[in-house]
Order: structure tokens, then C-alpha cells, then sequence
């Protein structure tokens, strides 16, 4: 026997004006009223119970659940159709992903061998960790960049072969215990360098602009480099040419930052409990608390003292004293007290006068070549060879009476020079 259908809600009102419609439309069509329509199919239905041998509420139920089952089919196979579909799209977009794979790998075939994809592998290779951690006791000149909101240290791919292909690498890899992979013929240190990106710990990136697409950004003036942090993005592509920066994604044991919190949160918890404290503990805290309020009113103190005797000594000496010029000064704290006092400098003077000097030396060379000639052309050309300072006096005197005589009264000029004894 075929099992009854489940049982099913009543039709909507909008399902019964439907049916009444159709209902209509048929009997229009036999040229019957609907009412005529209505009890020529119920003496049909009850024809065709009695030659099933069935009453007429059992050959309802029979043909309702026959028309549960006939819709059971057609949602299974709606279905089985979408699902064909989505499948028969997969594929053809897989298909016209590998074929445009395969054309950027044909228009770059020299880039395929340097491009590493970014893939999460899980737990990253005890080798990479080795060389993450070597790497960073190394000298990268590393460099703090902005990645996420957050400081990264940025180095160069050059830096790093250099560092992979140097004797102390070298060395240290040959120790059993580090785990460094060794380089050779056949891994070379660009496939070792590889293993920082397959392992997550460290990443190609580039710069942007953070300004960028925000419409306040300032147009570029000019290519020179900026100096400042740099905001960066991390690239799908792993090359490794010389010039790309990477950046440690690589963090340690972090066990000095973990220990500092521990030491942080003990503070806290103790600063909190102060009431809790013993009594002698409490006075001291509070002797203490006195002496550092005591420093740094005293700072002030002085603070504003070398200000007052610096507006006195501006206008009694020129260009003023200062006490500890710097005090203020971006310098160690024992350099802010040293030198104990000293004048007031004028930076714009001291430009100045650095410019003067710096223009001041061609003319005075300039000066000096045309003298020179002016002497050799009126001097006779002759060397002669003095022994004593009486005939070096008397050859002086000689040749500025010619040269006197020679120039006339009008140029008469006079230069006194202390020559050294020779």
C-alpha cells in the first residue's frame, strides 16, 4: 500500500481565486457555468472510484498523493540541474584561469622561476624558523615600515643573499644543532631565501601612498627619496630581484614583551593594593613621592631662573648667557647639563658668515694668482741666491725704487711685509 501524503497546509486566498479563474476559463471553453463544470468532474471522480473499488475519499487521497510524489520529482531534478550547472561553470572557469595562467607564464617566462604564490602551509618549516631567527641577529640595515596599522622591520633582498652567502652562514650552517639549511650547487641561496615566504615569516611588500584615493593627497614634485616611514602592502607575487623589500613577519619567543606585561600587571595589582601596604612601607613610599615633587619643582626653578638671567645678560651683554644651553636641547640627560653656561647663538649670523668665508676663498685665490703675475711681470726675471739678511734687505729696497720709478708719482703705493728669517 502506498503510504498517505504528508499533510500539507490549506491554499492560500490568492491560490483559490487562481483556481477558481481556471476553473472558469475551462467551463467557458465546454460552454458550461462553473457550477455545470464542478459536478461534471465530481461524477467523473466518483466513475472512476467505483471501477478502482475504491470510495471517493480513498481516490482523493490516491490522487493527492500521487501529485505530492509527481512534485517531489520535479524539485529533485530542478536541483540535480542547478548543481549540473554549477559544475559545467567551475570548470570552465578553472579552464579560462589555467589558459590565462598560461599566457602571463608565456608573455614572463624568465619571472616564473622567482614567483612564489602565498599559500598558508600551517605550521611553518623548523629550517625557515632557523633562518628567520638567524637572519635577524644579522646587519640588514632593516628599516621600520607601517604594514596593517602596524611597525614592521623592512630589508632588502640583496641584503639577505648577502648575509645567506657569507662565510659566517656558512659556518653556522655547518653546525648539526642550528637547522640553517646548508647552501649548495643545487640549492642555492635565493632557494633558501624562498622558505621565509612558503613559511609566512616573511613578505615581499611595496610602498603606497596612504593618501591614495582619499582626494587630499599632495601631487608629486619630484622622485627623491623620502625619508620617514614608509606605508607599505603586502604583494601576491614573491620575486626576489635585489632591489624588492621584504619584511619580518617573524616575531621570536616574544618572551621579553610576555615577561615586561608580567611586570606591568604585578605593578598595577601593587599600586592598587596600596592601602594594604605596612605602615613603614607606606611612609617611605611617601618621603619619596616628596623628593621627586622636590626635583621637579626645583626644575622649574631653574627653569625659569637661566630664562630671567639670560633677558638681563640680552641687554647688559650681548647677545645674551645662557645657563645649560642644553637643558632643552634632543641630547642624553648628562649632555643637557653640559657645558654649564654659555652664549647665546645666532643661527642666521653663523649661516651667514659660513656662506661669506665659503665665497670669500676663490676670490682670495684669484687674488693671490694675479698679484703673482703682476709681480713677475714687473719684476726683472732673475734669481739670485742671498746668503745674508743685509743683502736680502738691500735687493728689497732696489727693486721697490724701480718699481716706484716706473709706475710714477700718481700709483704710488706702499705695502710693509714682515718677512721671517729664514
Amino acid at each position: 500500500m502506498s503510504a498517505p501524503p504528508p499533510p500539507q497546509q490549506g491554499p492560500t486566498p490568492q491560490q483559490m481565486q487562481q483556481m477558481q479563474a481556471a476553473m472558469a476559463a475551462e467551463a467557458a471553453k465546454r460552454g458550461m457555468t462553473p457550477q455545470q463544470f464542478q459536478a461534471q468532474q465530481r461524477a467523473q471522480l466518483e466513475t472512476e472510484a467505483k471501477a478502482a473499488g475504491m470510495s471517493m475519499e480513498q481516490y482523493i487521497n490516491k490522487l493527492k498523493a500521487e501529485a505530492f510524489a509527481n512534485h517531489q520529482r520535479q524539485v529533485q531534478a530542478q536541483q540535480a540541474q542547478q548543481q549540473a550547472a554549477a559544475a559545467q561553470g567551475g570548470q570552465s572557469a578553472e579552464a579560462s584561469g589555467q589558459q590565462v595562467q598560461g599566457q602571463a607564464q608565456g608573455q614572463r617566462p624568465q619571472q616564473h622561476a622567482q614567483h612564489v604564490p602565498i599559500q598558508n602551509t600551517g605550521t611553518p618549516n623548523p629550517q625557515a624558523v632557523a633562518l628567520a631567527k638567524w637572519l635577524r641577529t644579522q646587519d640588514l640595515k632593516t628599516r621600520t615600515c607601517i604594514l596593517n596599522g602596524q611597525r614592521k622591520d623592512m630589508f632588502k633582498v640583496k641584503r639577505a643573499l648577502r648575509a645567506i652567502e657569507s662565510p659566517a652562514y656558512s659556518k653556522a650552517s655547518s653546525k648539526p644543532k642550528s637547522g640553517l639549511p646548508a647552501v649548495t650547487p643545487q640549492f642555492s641561496s635565493t632557494e633558501v631565501l624562498k622558505l621565509l615566504p612558503l613559511s609566512l615569516l616573511a613578505l615581499r611588500v611595496s610602498k603606497i601612498d596612504p593618501h591614495e584615493g582619499h582626494g587630499h593627497a599632495p601631487p608629486p614634485k619630484s622622485k627623491k627619496r623620502v625619508k620617514g616611514l614608509w606605508t607599505v602592502k603586502i604583494e601576491q607575487q614573491q620575486d626576489f630581484t635585489p632591489e624588492l623589500h621584504y619584511v619580518f613577519l617573524y616575531e621570536g619567543s616574544q618572551w621579553k614583551t610576555k615577561l615586561y606585561a608580567i611586570g606591568a600587571l604585578a605593578l598595577l595589582l601593587a599600586v592598587v593594593m596600596f592601602p594594604l601596604w605596612p605602615v613603614k612601607l607606606r611612609i617611605g613610599v611617601w618621603y619619596l613621592s616628596m623628593g621627586m615633587l622636590g626635583l621637579i619643582g626645583l626644575f622649574f626653578a631653574m627653569a625659569i631662573f637661566r630664562l630671567i638671567l639670560f633677558v638681563i645678560t640680552m641687554f647688559a651683554a650681548p647677545p645674551g648667557l645662557w645657563l645649560y644651553p642644553n637643558l632643552f636641547e634632543d641630547v642624553g640627560f648628562f649632555d643637557s647639563f653640559r657645558p654649564v653656561w654659555g652664549w647665546q647663538e645666532d643661527k642666521k649670523a653663523a649661516r651667514k658668515a659660513k656662506r661669506d668665508s665659503k665665497k670669500a676663498k676663490p676670490g682670495a685665490k684669484a687674488t693671490k694668482t694675479t698679484d703673482g703675475a703682476d709681480a713677475t711681470d714687473s719684476a726683472p726675471a732673475a734669481s739670485v741666491e742671498v746668503g745674508t739678511k743685509e743683502s736680502a734687505a738691500s735687493t728689497a729696497v732696489e727693486t721697490a725704487g724701480g718699481m716706484l720709478e716706473k709706475r710714477g708719482p700718481s700709483s704710488m703705493k706702499a705695502s710693509v711685509e714682515e718677512v721671517e728669517d729664514e
